[in-house]
């Protein structure tokens, strides 16, 4: 605190009386007490030392000390004094107030017992109705919380990451990639240097790179803090304060890469900012749902957590309030979500912890957020936790810390590094996550393609995900989670769909894909796969779960309302030829049925079974006998 700011009375206790009628003692003490009132407290508490050096055994020049540390911001040296001086001071409710401060400052700095010994002495002294009453009982739940937690740890304690990181004085807000290859993160260089961020980028040995400044379209002479990356590196949120036109004194900004550009960044707007602070920001894997803090008016304590979600027209949604239980009558800040979208990550102080800021997780349950778990020492310590990440596989977390004190070092100056650890199963996100990613290319020219991949769950004919190929290379990339069964379709305007299929619900690998995917034009005798149309073995009505394919079918020939289509069911090889036949042209069929049932003209349908006579692949494994086994849209 500078001098300038402390204005009124003394700091606590800088009138105390002196217990002790030694002349040179009371010299010393009327010398500091003269000093602090002319508001020169670095010489006041220059005179203290003298007083504890020379008089050891007389403990309020200790308090004296201690108060006007802390009016500096020495929050060590003034617990140190607290300490001192307490411990030589007969228990008494004159020192009530200085139980209390000494007990934050002790469960500031881990110190459990003595901040629960100095609470209890607080309480025992305080009178009825006096102020921070309820706070300490709280205090004394966390203390008890923590002392528990630390003998039970989760996990082993996050590791400081290695250069080339964290040689800047700042570095926290750490966020990835799906596929881990870039982590971006805010940075200051030095402690006069304005916020930007920065991106490195794993190398073939698994270490990440030297950090460079993502683009000067996004840093600038303002501060440029707190960002987040969807999945596919494509769409970065990030908070930026007093740009001009901004709608509060801090806002969200949004840009979009485009190959290797950013584009200039635009104000998410008054749908999403407020008047007040907004920062911190969360974005799904596909970039369309954004989770943030905002201290706006109308929420639930000091910062909430608000949600907001990209619309069909490209405008997002009103900010929601994610409300109880996730939010508190304290600060809810930095949330994180993983990439599966299925747990949120955040740090609060509004419920029992280690006494500051903990990160907490809850798992979405049938629409619903679960009551906030907290993630337990080390994760959590008696330093305010900053944010989390965690990678979309489960296992590699990400967090900024502040380093061990320096020095001459203030609190509020303490430097501050990124780290990373390995993610405990108590800690993992309800479901792991994989991802498929890769180019889309005209299948003629072979030119990369602008195309919509989005992915659906089957089970429920959803879609969850949404994420456009970019347009100068093709590349995309899709995030899945573990015990999902999907349908993926990459789509562009005068072009078929591209159907895949992907079934994780009883699968023992998990691990990346790539696949480049081809879309033909809508020309007489081009052809697309229905990968993900579902028959019981030797059956041709359609499984529910075929849904999903039926209704982009539909999409389909309403979009080209000129197109005609065979539908041509295949088979294998399995069984008697006749037999094949029969069930290749039911299961068509079927399909014709569907779309004519549905309002698509049977002008404009045929159907036809070739059993197994036109493979796609010889009929010598199971892999390729599934392959073969298709129902095909030719468009004539």
């Amino acid at each position: 605190m500078s001098l300038l700011c402390w204005g009124g009375a003394l700091p606590l206790n800088a009138q105390t009386r002196l217990s002790s009628t030694n002349t040179k003692a009371r010299n010393l003490f009327e010398k500091a007490q003269s000093q602090a009132k002319n508001r020169d407290f670095a010489k006041a508490i220059e005179t203290l030392t003298q007083l504890n050096q020379k008089f050891p055994s007389l403990g309020e020049p200790y308090i004296v000390k201690a108060s006007l540390q802390k009016a500096l911001g020495d929050n060590r040296g003034a617990f140190e004094s607290y300490r001192a001086g307490l411990q030589i001071l007969p228990f008494s409710p004159i020192h009530s107030l200085d139980y209390f401060a000494l007990g934050e400052l002790a469960l500031s700095y881990g110190e459990y017992a003595v901040a629960t010994e100095n609470y209890n002495r607080f309480l025992k002294t305080a009178t009825k109705g006096q102020r921070n009453i309820a706070k300490a009982q709280r205090q004394l739940q966390n203390c008890e919380f923590a002392q528990v937690a630390i003998s039970k740890p989760v996990g082993t304690a996050p590791q400081r990451m290695p250069e080339p990181l964290n040689t800047f004085r700042f570095q926290y807000f750490p966020s990835l990639t799906a596929d881990n290859r870039f982590l971006l993160f805010t940075g200051r260089p030095t402690a006069q240097s304005d916020e930007d961020l920065y991106l490195s980028q794993q190398g073939a040995d698994g270490r990440m790179g030297q950090p460079v400044s993502i683009s000067t379209a996004i840093n600038t002479e303002l501060n440029e803090g707190a960002g987040t990356i969807s999945g596919d590196g494509k769409t970065l949120v990030f908070a930026s304060c007093d740009r001009p036109g901004s709608v509060g004194n801090c806002d969200l900004y949004i840009s979009r890469r485009t190959g290797n550009a950013w584009s200039t960044p635009r104000n998410l707007g008054r749908a999403v900012n407020s008047s007040g602070w907004d920062s911190q920001p969360a974005l799904s894997a596909d970039g369309r749902t954004l989770y943030f803090t905002s201290d706006r008016r109308g929420g639930q304590g000091l910062e909430d957590i608000y949600v907001t979600s990209l619309q069909t027209n490209g405008t997002w949604s009103p900010a929601r309030n994610l409300g109880a239980p996730v939010n508190t009558a304290g600060k809810d800040m930095a949330p994180f979500i993983h990439a599966s979208g299925s747990t949120l990550y955040y740090v609060t102080d509004g419920l029992i912890g280690m006494g500051g800021l903990d990160i907490y997780k809850c798992s979405l349950e049938n629409g619903k957020w679960s009551v906030p778990m907290n993630l337990g020492y080390p994760l959590n310590t008696h330093e305010n936790e900053a944010s989390l990440y965690i990678a979309s596989d489960n296992l590699r977390g990400f967090c900024s810390r502040t380093r061990p004190a320096e020095a001459g070092v203030m609190e509020r100056d303490r430097a501050v590094d990124l780290f990373s650890f390995e993610v405990p199963k108590e800690v993992r996100s309800r479901e792991a996550s994989t991802y498929t990613q890769g180019r889309v290319f005209d299948a003629t020219t072979k030119k990369p393609l602008q195309a919509d991949v989005q992915l659906y769950d089957v089970a429920t004919n959803q879609m969850v995900q949404y994420v456009t190929s970019d347009p100068v290379n093709g590349d995309y990339t899709v995030v899945l989670n573990e015990g999902r069964q999907y349908a993926m379709y990459a789509a562009a305007d005068g072009y078929l769909m591209k159907s895949l299929s992907f079934d994780y619900t009883n699968k023992h690998t998990f691990d990346p894909l790539t696949l480049d995917m081809y879309l033909e034009p809508v020309k007489s005798g081009r052809t697309m796969v229905l990968n993900n149309l579902f028959f019981d073995t030797n059956e041709y009505k359609l499984k529910p779960t075929s849904r999903t394919e039926l209704d982009r079918l539909i999409q389909f020939m309403r979009q080209y309302k000129d197109v005609q289509v065979v539908i041509a069911g295949h088979t294998d090889d399995v069984g008697a030829e006749a037999d094949n036949e029969k069930l290749s042209l039911n299961r068509a069929r079927s399909v014709y049925n569907y779309l004519v049932a549905n309002g698509i003209p049977a002008s404009r349908l045929r159907f036809k079974g070739y059993g197994e006579n036109k493979p796609l692949l010889a009929n010598d494994s199971e892999t390729n006998r599934q392959q073969n086994r298709r129902i095909e849209f030719e468009i004539l």
